[in-house]
């Protein structure tokens, strides 16, 4: 494993635990990085040829900013409710183009582009729905925001009464879930000793 593709996948973490407390903010999320790193990779490969290579990254970074203060209005005129669950955490789709930008995800093929965009949206879903279920015994509360959808009478599909295990819903529990998982994936990917 390279130092860039470390960094780049350092990066997804972030979002990865702080935005997957519920299946309604990671699917969002995953929306928004798919809209924006692909508006950001045609518009890159519009550009690059045309910039000296010392002048692409402040491209990058103005046109990354850009799309993702114009995803995150949008989602705001969209849903209000959905865009304040949101929190930080759509901003950080911006350093994360520039990154891909820089490591050469936009120069990848576009099924080696479309694997790693549908891994990333695996996992961020996986985790959101996995610590919805854990945390708050629920599952697709609130997901009607995505749709902009403005009443709080669904509420999901309540699966325990008294909630859940509040721990898996915090940044601390996220961390402890992924960690169960990458040793549960390890273990599994794992060959067996011959005898």
């Amino acid at each position: 494993m390279n130092n860039s593709s470390t960094l780049q996948n350092s990066l997804m973490l972030a979002p990865l635990i702080g935005a997957t407390d519920s299946l309604m903010k990671a699917l969002g999320l995953w929306l928004m990085f798919i809209v924006v790193s692909s508006v950001f990779g045609l518009c890159m490969a519009a550009l690059r040829a045309r910039l000296m290579p010392a002048a692409q990254v402040v491209a990058g970074v103005v046109l990354a900013a850009t799309l993702t203060s114009c995803a995150e209005l949008g989602a705001q005129a969209w849903s209000l409710q959905w865009h304040q669950h949101m929190g930080i955490y759509a901003g950080l789709i911006a350093l994360q183009c520039v990154v891909m930008d820089q490591t050469g995800f936009f120069q990848r093929t576009g099924p080696d582009r479309l694997r790693l965009c549908a891994l990333f949206g695996a996992l961020l879903t996986g985790m959101g729905l996995l610590r919805e279920l854990i945390g708050s015994g629920t599952l697709g509360n609130h997901l009607p925001w995505l749709a902009g959808a403005t009443s709080p009478d669904w509420q999901g599909w309540v699966l325990t009464a008294d909630g859940g295990m509040r721990l898996a819903i915090l940044a601390p529990g996220g961390f402890i879930l992924l960690g169960l998982l990458l040793a549960a994936w390890q273990a599994w990917a794992r060959p067996t000793p011959s005898h």
